[in-house]
């Protein structure tokens, strides 16, 4: 089963991903998020809302939630558009293990772009990280991308029955930019959006990172941290129902080749 879901993952990301050339991925999932947190910081400094430390910080950890959420949809999705579905619900292992180690990739891939995009804060924007913050941020940027992955996927197993998957996902990577305050002081959001947020990817990796880097301890952040996850493991047992009950649906349609 662990090969099944580490290896088979790996190979799937091989063979779907979308970024397929070094520039497009430089200037995808590097170059574009750095400067989104550029745009956010000035306009924070113009309007004297939040501070660069604000900014800087939550849109790292957004930049990983873009990068794992696309992946997640495009982990089922592009099945479908390359017309090997099929193939892969035809297979006689675990087809909830297949997909769900799909994720893990982009996961990492996720974390990767968080990091980078903090270093580009820091070194554009002065930013001062405590050394003693390196191990926690690990965890929050990790925590942050495996749950907006999960969340992804079970965007993506909408696929199964939607021809246009990534109007959805599209709407949804908007809406966190509001609902999880990677952007917008939580304090001055209505007390429904701040309610619907805390089951929103990165809502909690984005608190626990804003606090460490302020100084705070990784004892100080094990509640957001476990929220986090514990909002991952949600959107996985999600994603895993959703992927069994669109499957099934979609065999008794005859729809999975329907594009």
């Amino acid at each position: 089963m662990l090969r099944l879901i580490g290896v088979g993952g790996v190979i799937a990301y091989r063979g779907l991903f979308n970024w397929t050339t070094p520039a497009m991925f430089v200037g995808t999932l590097l170059v574009g998020p750095v400067f989104q947190l550029l745009f956010f910081a000035f306009l924070g400094r113009q309007l004297g809302v939040g501070s660069d430390h604000f900014y800087i910080v939550g849109n790292a950890v957004f930049a990983s939630a873009t990068a794992c959420v696309y992946g997640g949809v495009m982990a089922v999705a592009n099945e479908r558009r390359f017309g090997t579905l099929g193939h892969v619900l035809l297979s006689p292992r675990s087809r909830t293990a297949i997909f769900l180690g799909r994720a893990l990739p982009y996961a990492a891939n996720g974390l990767l772009v968080a990091a980078i995009t903090l270093l580009g804060g820091v070194l554009v924007l002065g930013l001062s990280v405590p050394g003693s913050a390196l191990p926690g941020l690990l965890l929050a940027f990790a925590a942050g991308s495996v749950s907006s992955a999960f969340f992804g996927l079970a965007l993506g197993a909408v696929g199964l029955r939607l021809r246009d998957v990534w109007l959805i996902s599209n709407v949804a990577v908007a809406l966190m930019l509001l609902l999880t305050g990677v952007n917008v002081p939580a304090a001055a959001l209505p007390g429904w959006i701040r309610t619907v947020g805390s089951i929103v990817p990165i809502t909690h990796a984005a608190e626990a990172a804003r606090r460490l880097v302020a100084g705070g301890s990784l004892g100080d952040s094990v509640a957001s941290l476990a929220a986090e996850l514990g909002v991952g493991v949600a959107y996985a047992g999600l994603a895993a129902a959703l992927l069994k009950i669109f499957e099934a649906e979609s065999r008794r349609r005859a729809s999975l080749d329907t594009l």
